[in-house]
């Protein structure tokens, strides 16, 4: 089974929850992404708790964190930060006038994309509901290794990204007119981005022993080449308004030509050229 009872009203709850964004265009890809994730989580241990254990507490209680945490540094940046609240214009420029309709076909597109990058879970519970329980003990085995072992990626993701976020933040508190190139930055020019790609990564695996059939897997793939592509186009963007503010800057030309933009240890230095990148 693809579609269930139970898919709907997970897709009702990051309908409501990421329509936050009609107060405010942002929000539908920033707040609303975060709290979407969480709100997300909380549900599929409310609907499948007879079918819970440790594993699957566990990875639903990793998108609780990992949604709670991002929605909470967007709203204390949005309120504390004046460099962000500077860059903020900017940031919520559309290409297009933010009509009704084009924030409706926006809603509509991120809540269904939220439920796609959490599917992995989703049909974890719900395939485990569905057959009862899974009887071979061979297969419980596998089963729980891929869970945890996706759940410690999505753990170590958490960390880099709270890591990467405090470090941007001390560094923008004492000099906001400066680039960041401290601590993981020093790795890594998208460490933020990176820790997403890796999150979902790891929830994306998890998958693993518990998806049944070409669809599930369609679905749970959709929604991670979906984020990972979002990811690349999020950094090309970045690059664009660096490049902007810093590209007189010698050492910014040096720190840009040595350090890889999005993953570690890999020479890719520079997307701008990459223009199919939209993120």
């Amino acid at each position: 089974m693809v579609f269930s009872t139970e898919l709907l009203i997970v897709l009702i709850v990051a309908a409501l929850i990421s329509g936050i964004g009609w107060f405010k265009f942002l929000y539908f890809i920033s707040v609303g992404y975060g709290f979407s994730v969480a709100g997300c989580g909380v549900t599929l241990l409310v609907l499948f708790t007879p079918e819970l254990s440790l594993d699957t507490v566990l990875l639903c209680s990793l998108l609780i964190v990992y949604g709670c945490r991002l929605s909470g540094f967007l709203l204390f940046r949005e309120i504390r930060s004046a460099s962000y609240k500077k860059a903020l214009p900017g940031l919520t420029k559309t290409s297009r006038p933010i009509t009704v309709p084009f924030k409706f076909i926006i809603w509509v597109s991120v809540f269904i994309l939220y439920v796609l990058q959490i599917s992995p879970v989703f049909y974890r519970l719900y395939n485990i509901s569905v057959a009862g329980g899974i009887q071979d003990d061979s297969m419980v085995k596998i089963d729980s290794l891929w869970a945890y072992i996706g759940a410690c990626i999505m753990a170590i993701a958490i960390l880099l990204e709270s890591l990467a976020d405090f470090q941007k933040s001390r560094a923008k508190k004492k000099n906001p007119g400066r680039f960041c190139d401290r601590g993981l930055y020093k790795i890594v020019r998208c460490p933020n981005y990176f820790g997403e790609i890796l999150f979902w990564t790891g929830c994306f695996l998890s998958g693993i022993g518990a998806l049944q059939n070409v669809w599930q897997w369609v679905i749970a793939a959709v929604g991670y080449v979906s984020i990972v592509y979002i990811m690349f186009g999020g950094a090309r963007r970045l690059e664009i308004r660096q490049n902007k503010n810093y590209g007189s800057d010698p050492e910014y030309q040096k720190y840009v030509s040595k350090t890889p933009i999005l993953l570690p240890l890999v020479p890719v230095y520079h997307l701008e050229h990459l223009t199919f990148l939209k993120g």
